[in-house]
Protein backbone atom coordinates (compact mmCIF):
# COMPACT_ATOMS: atom_id res chain seq x y z
CA UNK A 1 0.00 0.00 0.00
CA UNK A 2 0.98 3.45 -0.87
CA UNK A 3 2.12 5.73 1.75
CA UNK A 4 0.06 9.07 0.97
CA UNK A 5 2.60 12.14 0.00
CA UNK A 6 2.08 15.72 1.08
CA UNK A 7 1.71 18.04 -1.61
CA UNK A 8 3.05 21.48 -1.14
CA UNK A 9 0.60 24.72 -1.99
CA UNK A 10 1.16 27.16 -4.47
CA UNK A 11 0.96 30.82 -3.71
CA UNK A 12 -0.31 33.26 -6.21
CA UNK A 13 1.71 35.89 -6.99
CA UNK A 14 -0.95 37.97 -5.65
CA UNK A 15 -0.06 41.06 -3.37
CA UNK A 16 3.15 42.75 -2.19
CA UNK A 17 5.08 45.29 -3.75
CA UNK A 18 5.55 44.80 -7.63
CA UNK A 19 6.55 46.66 -10.47
CA UNK A 20 4.26 49.00 -12.00
CA UNK A 21 1.43 48.51 -9.06
CA UNK A 22 -0.21 51.23 -6.94
CA UNK A 23 -1.95 54.38 -8.25
CA UNK A 24 -1.75 55.70 -11.74
CA UNK A 25 0.14 59.32 -12.03
CA UNK A 26 -2.85 62.47 -13.09
CA UNK A 27 -0.57 64.49 -15.35
CA UNK A 28 2.56 65.84 -14.97
CA UNK A 29 2.96 65.94 -11.36
CA UNK A 30 3.15 62.71 -8.94
CA UNK A 31 -0.01 62.04 -6.87
CA UNK A 32 0.11 62.59 -2.80
CA UNK A 33 0.35 59.02 -1.77
CA UNK A 34 -2.67 57.45 0.37
CA UNK A 35 -1.33 57.16 3.19
CA UNK A 36 -2.15 57.57 6.83
CA UNK A 37 -1.73 61.18 7.62
CA UNK A 38 0.50 61.86 10.44
CA UNK A 39 -0.79 63.20 13.64
CA UNK A 40 -1.25 66.70 14.01
CA UNK A 41 -1.20 68.33 16.98
CA UNK A 42 -3.49 71.79 17.45
CA UNK A 43 -0.52 74.07 18.40
CA UNK A 44 0.85 73.59 15.00
CA UNK A 45 -0.43 75.53 12.10
CA UNK A 46 -0.38 73.71 8.48
CA UNK A 47 0.27 74.51 5.07
CA UNK A 48 -2.41 72.83 2.71
CA UNK A 49 -1.97 72.92 -1.43
CA UNK A 50 -4.94 71.95 -3.67
CA UNK A 51 -3.97 71.06 -7.04
CA UNK A 52 -7.01 71.30 -9.86
CA UNK A 53 -7.14 69.57 -12.90
CA UNK A 54 -5.50 70.54 -15.78
CA UNK A 55 -7.33 72.76 -18.62
CA UNK A 56 -10.05 74.50 -16.44
CA UNK A 57 -10.53 78.11 -16.53
CA UNK A 58 -7.82 80.02 -14.65
CA UNK A 59 -8.82 80.56 -11.16
CA UNK A 60 -7.42 84.17 -11.26
CA UNK A 61 -10.19 85.19 -13.43
CA UNK A 62 -12.42 87.75 -11.60
CA UNK A 63 -15.45 85.47 -12.14
CA UNK A 64 -13.82 81.83 -11.00
CA UNK A 65 -11.92 83.92 -7.93
CA UNK A 66 -14.91 84.78 -7.19
CA UNK A 67 -16.62 81.72 -6.37
CA UNK A 68 -13.37 80.07 -4.71
CA UNK A 69 -13.02 83.08 -2.44
CA UNK A 70 -16.57 82.79 -1.66
CA UNK A 71 -15.93 78.89 -1.30
CA UNK A 72 -12.94 79.75 0.78
CA UNK A 73 -14.79 82.29 3.31
CA UNK A 74 -17.81 80.22 3.86
CA UNK A 75 -15.99 77.14 4.49
CA UNK A 76 -13.30 78.65 6.68
CA UNK A 77 -14.11 77.80 9.83
CA UNK A 78 -15.79 74.47 10.20
CA UNK A 79 -15.24 71.12 11.87
CA UNK A 80 -12.62 71.85 13.63
CA UNK A 81 -10.24 73.53 10.91
CA UNK A 82 -10.04 76.99 10.48
CA UNK A 83 -8.62 78.49 7.23
CA UNK A 84 -6.29 81.80 8.21
CA UNK A 85 -4.48 82.62 4.94
CA UNK A 86 -5.08 81.76 1.49
CA UNK A 87 -3.37 82.68 -2.01
CA UNK A 88 -5.36 80.98 -5.27
CA UNK A 89 -2.99 80.19 -8.40
CA UNK A 90 -4.38 79.55 -11.86
CA UNK A 91 -4.52 75.83 -10.95
CA UNK A 92 -3.81 75.72 -7.27
CA UNK A 93 -4.41 77.54 -4.47
CA UNK A 94 -1.91 77.77 -0.96
CA UNK A 95 -3.66 77.93 2.33
CA UNK A 96 -1.95 78.21 5.98
CA UNK A 97 -4.64 76.53 8.63
CA UNK A 98 -5.24 75.61 11.93
CA UNK A 99 -6.96 72.12 13.59
CA UNK A 100 -7.60 70.72 16.51
CA UNK A 101 -6.17 67.23 15.02
CA UNK A 102 -5.45 65.63 11.53
CA UNK A 103 -9.11 64.55 11.26
CA UNK A 104 -10.08 67.66 12.32
CA UNK A 105 -8.18 69.33 8.77
CA UNK A 106 -9.63 66.14 7.01
CA UNK A 107 -12.90 66.97 7.52
CA UNK A 108 -12.48 70.81 6.67
CA UNK A 109 -10.61 70.16 3.85
CA UNK A 110 -13.21 67.59 2.22
CA UNK A 111 -16.03 69.72 3.02
CA UNK A 112 -13.96 73.04 1.15
CA UNK A 113 -13.38 70.65 -1.51
CA UNK A 114 -16.66 69.74 -2.44
CA UNK A 115 -17.81 73.68 -1.96
CA UNK A 116 -15.34 75.10 -4.14
CA UNK A 117 -16.06 72.09 -6.82
CA UNK A 118 -19.72 72.15 -7.12
CA UNK A 119 -19.14 76.44 -7.16
CA UNK A 120 -17.15 76.24 -10.36
CA UNK A 121 -19.21 73.50 -11.96
CA UNK A 122 -21.87 75.07 -12.02
CA UNK A 123 -20.39 78.46 -13.35
CA UNK A 124 -19.08 76.57 -16.23
CA UNK A 125 -22.14 74.16 -16.17
CA UNK A 126 -20.69 71.23 -16.65
CA UNK A 127 -19.92 67.78 -14.56
CA UNK A 128 -17.21 66.45 -13.98
CA UNK A 129 -13.89 66.06 -11.49
CA UNK A 130 -12.33 69.76 -10.61
CA UNK A 131 -9.36 68.99 -7.88
CA UNK A 132 -6.67 66.64 -9.25
CA UNK A 133 -5.96 65.22 -6.08
CA UNK A 134 -5.75 64.60 -2.57
CA UNK A 135 -4.66 67.74 -0.56
CA UNK A 136 -1.27 68.29 0.49
CA UNK A 137 -0.16 68.68 3.99
CA UNK A 138 2.87 70.17 5.57
CA UNK A 139 2.48 70.89 9.42
CA UNK A 140 4.53 74.08 10.50
CA UNK A 141 6.34 73.06 13.58
CA UNK A 142 8.89 76.39 14.37
CA UNK A 143 8.60 80.14 13.82
CA UNK A 144 11.29 80.19 11.02
CA UNK A 145 8.61 77.37 8.99
CA UNK A 146 5.91 79.20 9.50
CA UNK A 147 7.52 82.80 8.78
CA UNK A 148 8.68 80.91 5.98
CA UNK A 149 5.09 79.53 4.62
CA UNK A 150 3.91 82.48 4.83
CA UNK A 151 5.96 84.42 2.57
CA UNK A 152 6.03 81.63 -0.08
CA UNK A 153 2.16 81.72 0.43
CA UNK A 154 1.79 85.75 0.29
CA UNK A 155 4.17 85.98 -2.99
CA UNK A 156 3.66 83.01 -4.66
CA UNK A 157 1.74 84.69 -7.42
CA UNK A 158 5.69 86.88 -7.82
CA UNK A 159 7.11 83.60 -8.03
CA UNK A 160 4.97 82.66 -10.96
CA UNK A 161 6.08 85.81 -13.17
CA UNK A 162 2.46 87.91 -11.99
CA UNK A 163 3.58 91.30 -10.62
CA UNK A 164 1.53 93.93 -9.10
CA UNK A 165 1.78 97.10 -6.67
CA UNK A 166 1.15 96.22 -2.84
CA UNK A 167 -0.09 93.29 -1.78
CA UNK A 168 -1.60 89.73 -4.32
CA UNK A 169 -5.48 90.67 -4.81
CA UNK A 170 -5.84 86.62 -5.28
CA UNK A 171 -4.69 86.54 -1.25
CA UNK A 172 -5.44 87.22 1.80
CA UNK A 173 -2.46 89.88 1.73
CA UNK A 174 -4.99 92.65 2.20
CA UNK A 175 -6.43 91.66 5.25
CA UNK A 176 -2.40 90.38 6.88
CA UNK A 177 -0.76 92.33 9.87
CA UNK A 178 2.32 91.35 9.72
CA UNK A 179 4.07 93.40 6.04
CA UNK A 180 6.81 95.34 6.55
CA UNK A 181 6.26 98.29 4.72
CA UNK A 182 2.47 99.43 4.11
CA UNK A 183 1.28 98.08 7.28
CA UNK A 184 -2.56 96.99 7.29
CA UNK A 185 -4.24 99.05 10.29
CA UNK A 186 -6.13 96.87 13.46
CA UNK A 187 -9.40 98.11 11.71
CA UNK A 188 -8.78 96.80 8.60
CA UNK A 189 -7.22 93.19 9.77
CA UNK A 190 -10.65 92.91 11.45
CA UNK A 191 -12.46 93.46 8.50
CA UNK A 192 -11.22 89.96 7.04
CA UNK A 193 -14.12 87.48 6.37
CA UNK A 194 -11.52 84.74 7.81
CA UNK A 195 -10.62 83.93 11.11
CA UNK A 196 -7.85 85.44 13.57
CA UNK A 197 -5.30 83.31 14.15
CA UNK A 198 -5.54 81.14 17.74
CA UNK A 199 -1.84 79.50 17.56
CA UNK A 200 1.06 81.26 18.99
CA UNK A 201 2.83 79.97 16.03
CA UNK A 202 0.54 81.78 13.52
CA UNK A 203 -0.64 84.57 16.04
CA UNK A 204 2.95 86.44 16.29
CA UNK A 205 5.65 83.73 17.25
CA UNK A 206 6.65 83.66 13.67
CA UNK A 207 7.47 87.63 13.84
CA UNK A 208 10.68 86.89 16.00
CA UNK A 209 12.37 86.23 12.40
CA UNK A 210 10.92 89.68 11.15
CA UNK A 211 7.78 91.07 9.26
CA UNK A 212 6.99 90.58 5.32
CA UNK A 213 8.44 92.59 2.77
CA UNK A 214 5.48 93.82 0.78
CA UNK A 215 7.80 93.13 -2.20
CA UNK A 216 9.66 89.91 -1.94
CA UNK A 217 13.32 90.60 -2.50
CA UNK A 218 15.45 89.33 -5.78
CA UNK A 219 17.46 86.59 -5.41
CA UNK A 220 20.71 86.81 -6.81
CA UNK A 221 21.64 83.69 -9.27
Amino acid sequence: MKRAQQKAFEFSAWGGARKGAGRRRRGALACVQHRERPALARRHPVHVTLRFEAGLESLRRRRTHRVVRDALAAGCDRFGARIVHFSVMTNHVHLVCEATDERALARGMKGLCVRIARGLNALWQRNGRVLADRYHARALKTPREVRHALAYLLHNAHHHGVHFAGADPCSSGRWFDGWEQSPVSALQALDSPFPRARTWLLGCGWKRWGLIPLVPIARHK
